[in-house]
């Protein structure tokens, strides 16, 4: 079904060891409105939608799981040279104690990824409300940390990422006009 290229969606590059950073980014990587909460939401909602955007569901869903390898990438990155004073001055000293430098699901504070952060209601104008919602929410965090760092490497990264979310709440928004046109014909005969 997919085609897996062995590189990423768009280069990462940091400039510079920031924990603190990294930290923060791990909202995107295991947090409500990141990374994998969004592509496992778009994957099992794809089998209650109509096969009129069936496919952009999936699309979108195999995306999200590129940006989820872009944010892992980001954290390596960011941590690889940290010393473990850095990561517990970072208020990562939890993480390292439960996980060395691994990734784990959980957002920015720490609070394991759970289930219960994928919406399906299997109304395919709900979940596509819904599905606007976590764009846009993952837009507005991408800027937030766009605005907490200074390594203009990273933040072109993040940016990347934040028009990706702008151009998937676009294509989600014209799902729901094709379903709600194909309704309102329904009703016309």
């Amino acid at each position: 079904m997919w085609i897996y290229e062995k590189k990423l969606q768009y280069p990462v590059r940091v400039s510079k060891c920031d924990v603190r950073m990294a930290k923060y980014l791990i909202e995107q990587y295991g947090g409500a409105d990141g990374e994998l909460a969004a592509a496992l939401r778009y994957m099992n909602q794809r089998y209650t939608i109509p096969n009129k955007v069936v496919g952009l569901l999936t699309d979108i869903a195999t995306e999200e799981f590129a940006h989820l390898e872009m944010i892992a990438t980001m954290v390596y990155k960011l941590t690889k040279d940290a010393t473990v004073e850095e990561l517990k001055e970072a208020g990562l000293g939890e993480h390292y104690a439960n996980h060395d430098r691994a990734l784990f699901y959980n957002n920015a504070s720490g609070v394991p990824w759970t289930a219960a952060y994928i919406a399906a209601k299997g109304d395919p104008i709900a979940d596509l409300y819904e599905d606007i919602a976590a764009e846009e929410k993952a837009r507005a965090t991408y800027q937030w940390l766009i605005d907490m760092t200074d390594d203009v490497d990273l933040q072109d990264s993040l940016k990347f990422l934040r028009e990706r979310e702008v151009v998937h709440s676009m294509r989600f928004r014209e799902a729901v006009e094709i379903l709600k046109e194909e309704q309102n014909a329904k009703k016309i005969f």
